[in-house]
Order: C-alpha cells, then structure tokens, then sequence
C-alpha cells in the first residue's frame, strides 16, 4: 500500500532512500532568494464533505451558463448540446482513445473519424476534409501554409475584418516561415473591395476573409474568390459551420480551402477550450494537405475497413519536409461534432441556423429601440451577432449586467480602437423571447 507519511522518523527515511541528510540539502540546488521562509499558511484540512461543500461554495462565484444568460460570442458559442452528444462522446473506449496508429485495433475510431471527414465535407461543399486542426485560428494559418507552399509565393492578403485573434495567429505562423501578410481594411464591416483589388498581385498566395465576419456580417464572397483566382492564387475562407445551415456552401462558390472553429457543432464553451478546428479543400491539392486523413479501404477478404492516410507531417516524416508542424487532432472533439450532425441532420441545422438568424435580428431591432442605442453597421445584411453603439462604455454596461445574471457582449476597443463606444452580441438558437426582452430590460437600466 502507497501513503505518504508526517512522522519524522518516515521523513527521514524517505530522505535516505534518495539519498539527503535533510529537507534543507534537498533544497540546496534552489536559489536561496525563492525558498520559503516559513511554512505556508494553510487552513486545517477539512473531510470529504465538507471539502464537497466548499468547492461547491467556490464554484457558485462562477457566473456559469446554468445560472446566467450569455450573449457573448466572437467565436465561441452557446448552442444547445443535444444530450446524446455528451452520452456517446463519454463513452471511455472514446475518451481514452489516442492516435489510432494500429487500424486493426482502432476500427470504430477510424470509422468516426471517417464519418466526421464525409460529414464536414457535406456541410462545406468540399471535395476533401482533414480531422482536424487544433482550433479555427491554426486552420486558417495553416491554409495560408498551404497556399504559400502551393503557390510558391511569399504573400498572404488577409482580410482586417477577421477575427482578430485569427490574424494574430497568421501574423505569428507567417513571420516565423518567412512570408509577409498583407491586411486589408474593412470599411463598415466589410474589407475595403478596392484596397483588396491592389493588394492581389503576382506575390499573392492566397486571399483569406472570413464569412460571417468578425463583426457577424456577411461578406461579398465572389469579390474574394474573383480577386484570388484573377491572380492565382488560391481562396481561403473561414466559416460559421452553424451558418452553412442557411447559406450557400464554400463549394458552391469555388473556394479552394474551407476552414473554421467546429466548437459550435457540440461541444461546449468550457471558459474556452479546448476547440476544434475544421479543415477542408479541393481534391486536387489532397498531397498538400495539413494534419490527419482517415480513408476507406477493403481488406484481403474484402471486408470494409479504415486507416490513416496521406500522413504528411512532421511527426510521421521530416521536419522540412512536412507539410505541417500539427503532429496530433481534437479527435474526442470531432466525435462530438459528428455526433452532434448525424443527431440534427439537414433539417436540424437548418432550423438551428435560421433560429439564430430571426432571434439575433430581433434582439438589434429592440437595443437599438433603446434611448442613445445604434446599430453600428444598420445596413450591413448579419447571421447571428451584430455590434451596437452604446451611450456608456461597454466595460461598463457589462459590468452592470452581471447582478441580473447577464453575460454581455465583447466590447470592441480593445481589437479596434475607433469602435470604443461599440459592443458585439451574439444571439442563438438557446435564446428565448423573454431571455432577449429580460437582455433590453438590463441594458436599459445600464445605460441611465
């Protein structure tokens, strides 16, 4: 039986045994400047139910989604998760399953994997889907690696009208590999049409912008394409999968490579994380293809069965020869956005999104009812968030939502300095009619 021990004389034992006179000589390798000076200053250690009780008093600090609205999206969303999502994604041969490098003990994994990649592929319009990227900020750098290396060109033209936690990423992936980033302006919500138009050039390896915006308005998407493939290079865009319930698929307007955050698609906000980044393109570049490919097969005896292909990165070949640093997938993610689209089908996602769509119009339309209150782009056509001029600081007002159990929206000046007055909401299908006119009967009293 293992158990630690507080007498002295099992101390000293201990000590022995690596080979130390004292806890002090034990210590020596530390500098003197970071060692305690005297013993921490712990409360008595409590039984297991009263440890119980108090971790849930600390928790209920937390304003969590069980006890608090969230109108707070800018890239992580509170979707409904439909119960079987989290029964079957639990399931321990699911949670504890690794890279199934052995396919002939890893079957159902391969398989669910497989049906992720068909699925993601059928939602986007794509010919070719990986499984997966870490997060929709990595998928669209990656994309950009692609296309540079596609392209043999050193440029990437970056739409300021992403996510800017995105454009982060890209700025860190592109410098570090040797490429420039071009960002266009937006105007409203939308990039600047003709800045992008001279910024395409014969360096351009790919143009990338993101469907609905950052803002959650949608964009001109064949002024992208048109711009990319005039010069060509390759079109990257970056969706809402929610939205493809609703608006026409990537595939339908010839992009080449389709990236996003599947977070939406069941799996929860969890204070962040962990995420799961989608990544599809064109069949044609399957060679280039960044992170981890399940194909279908048939054995000697012709039976169906699944295994890993296509394994071009760094942790399968050469460093330089790679086509990408990902070495591992959100696979238990993944299971649960498969999961997730096999349980809502076509019919489901479309009512989810056309949900979002009519609740987050209908929440605008009464903010900006409100005294001093304004749409920030009122004419600019939006999915499911939208951004508003307040009369008070957004930092404020969110601060004053929280006693009503209200989590608020992002305020926008810290990614764009010129919107400091302007706030980003978000509005899903989990969204009632009352829980929007309790939002409008909060903000009405923050903004006094």
């Amino acid at each position: 039986m293992t158990y630690i021990s507080n007498t002295e004389a099992d101390r000293a034992e201990m000590l022995a045994a690596i080979g130390v006179r004292s806890f002090t000589e034990l210590l020596a390798p530390l500098p003197e400047s970071i060692r305690l000076k005297e013993p921490l200053d712990l409360p008595p250690a409590l039984d297991e139910a009263a440890l119980v009780r108090h971790l849930q008093t600390l928790a209920a600090q937390n304003a969590d989604l069980e006890s608090h609205l969230c109108f707070l999206g800018a890239g992580i969303y509170d979707h409904f998760r439909p119960s079987v999502v989290g029964a079957l994604a639990s399931r321990g041969e699911f949670a504890t399953s690794y890279t199934p490098y052995q396919p002939e003990m890893s079957q159902g994994m391969l398989q669910a994997i497989y049906e992720y990649q068909t699925l993601i592929c059928a939602l986007t319009g794509m010919e070719l889907a990986n499984a997966s990227m870490y997060d929709g900020a990595t998928g669209l750098a990656e994309a950009a690696l692609m296309a540079a290396a596609l392209t043999d060109r050193p440029e990437i033209v970056l739409s300021q009208a992403v996510h800017p936690h995105y454009r982060q990423v890209m700025r860190t992936y592109l410098y570090s590999s040797g490429f420039q980033l071009v960002e266009v302006p937006y105007t409203g919500t939308e990039s600047d049409l003709d800045a992008l138009r001279r910024a395409v050039s014969d360096r351009t390896a790919g143009v990338a912008w993101q469907h609905p915006n950052f803002f959650g308005a949608l964009e001109n998407v064949s002024a992208y394409v048109g711009a990319a493939h005039r010069v060509g290079a390759l079109a990257i865009t970056s969706v809402d999968p929610i939205s493809l319930g609703l608006l026409k698929p990537p595939g339908e307007y010839d992009v080449d490579i389709v990236v996003g955050e599947g977070q939406p698609l069941g799996s929860a906000m969890g204070f962040g994380g962990p995420l799961l980044g989608f990544f599809a393109c064109k069949k044609q570049f399957a060679r280039s293809f960044p992170g981890r490919i399940v194909g279908a097969t048939h054995d000697q005896q012709g039976r169906r069965g699944y295994t890993m292909t296509l394994r071009t990165r760094e942790q399968d070949i050469r460093r330089e020869k790679a086509t990408s640093n990902i070495c591992t997938n959100e696979a238990l993610l993944a299971l649960a956005a498969t999961i997730y689209l096999c349980e809502l089908g076509k019919e489901g996602m479309r009512q989810v999104a056309d949900l979002c769509l009519q609740k987050a119009h209908y929440a605008r339309k009464r903010l900006t009812e409100l005294p001093g209150v304004s749409a920030l782009f009122p004419d600019r056509p939006f999915f499911k968030e939208f951004a508003i001029r307040l009369p008070v600081a957004p930092e404020t007002v969110n601060q004053r939502l929280l006693p009503h159990k209200i989590v608020g929206g992002l305020p926008l000046g810290p990614y764009h300095p010129e919107l400091s007055d302007a706030m980003l909401l978000c509005v899903t299908e989990t969204k009632t009619k009352e829980d929007i006119d309790r939002l409008v009967g909060a903000v009405r009293e923050s903004i006094r």
